[in-house]
């Protein structure tokens, strides 16, 4: 996700996040990597107690995930070892990746695993190589994207510290409006708090994209803190299908999103 221009305080961690649980549709391929080699290539704010609180019920996404994913059990070389025509092996490098990130608890568990790390980095390389003549920042770009994985600091401190507030961490979301140039990033605290920052952006090539920020808000049940927000970036979908997004940030960052089956809206 866009990075959201807050500079967080340092908390003690206490406690780690109850697991992010894989979604059933993606037909058990955490065992998927146990028959295959690893990839050959490849912000300050509090916030206040929400009423309520509930624990974060992992989503599905889309069941088409299940044959791409099962597709490994058949083909057996990792992606990047396979002709770059070969549609095979583009979806064998998307099962490898979604694979790799399915167990880390949206990037929790990678950030205390370099190696777990360097291993998903090289699924992201291996599965741009598929995007690279893509157009990512036109119109396909747009709608509402839940994040799978990142390896952004600010997301991830506030998915496993959002505890001490009395409080979930739900899904994190990025929603795009390429047309009216619009980018909120929103990070929802069920049932009824959420978190989201307003920015402007723009196409600036095929697959980059500039923002800045324009406003903030942390908003519960009746009630709404405005926050003041800064700075500006970009960001590049390296890989965009009918399914997920791969992106990289100004700041080196990756973001592993897929699109939600709803529609958020302030």
């Amino acid at each position: 996700m866009a990075a959201t221009g807050f500079l967080l305080p340092a908390l003690s961690e206490q406690r780690i996040f109850k697991r992010h649980c894989a979604p059933v549709s993606w037909c058990g391929h955490r065992n998927l990597r146990r028959s295959f080699e690893p990839p050959v290539a490849a912000t300050a704010f509090l916030l206040p107690s929400f009423s309520e609180p509930r624990i974060f019920k992992p989503h599905r996404p889309p069941v088409s995930w299940c044959g791409c994913l099962n597709l490994r059990r058949s083909f057996g070389p990792p992606a990047a070892a396979l002709p770059a025509s070969s549609g095979q092996s583009l979806l064998l490098a998307k099962a490898d990746l979604l694979d790799l990130i399915s167990d880390q608890e949206r990037g929790v568990l990678t950030e205390g695993n370099p190696a777990r790390r360097s291993e998903i980095v090289r699924a992201v390389e291996a599965l741009s190589v598929y995007g690279k003549d893509m157009t990512t920042s036109g119109p396909s770009l747009s709608g509402t994207w839940r994040m799978l994985w990142t390896t952004e600091k600010e997301q991830l401190f506030i998915i496993k510290n959002a505890y001490l507030f009395g409080t979930k961490t739900g899904d994190v979301l990025q929603v795009i409006d390429m047309e009216k140039g619009l980018l909120n990033n929103v990070i929802t605290f069920p049932p009824s708090g959420v978190f989201f920052v307003r920015s402007t952006c723009q196409a600036a090539s095929a697959q980059r994209v500039n923002f800045r920020f324009t406003s903030a808000v942390l908003r519960g049940d009746g009630w709404q803190i405005p926050l003041p927000p800064f700075g500006q970036g970009w960001f590049e979908s390296v890989y965009l299908d009918e399914d997920i997004r791969v992106a990289k940030d100004i700041r080196g960052d990756y973001l592993v999103v897929d699109r939600a089956p709803y529609t958020w809206t302030e």
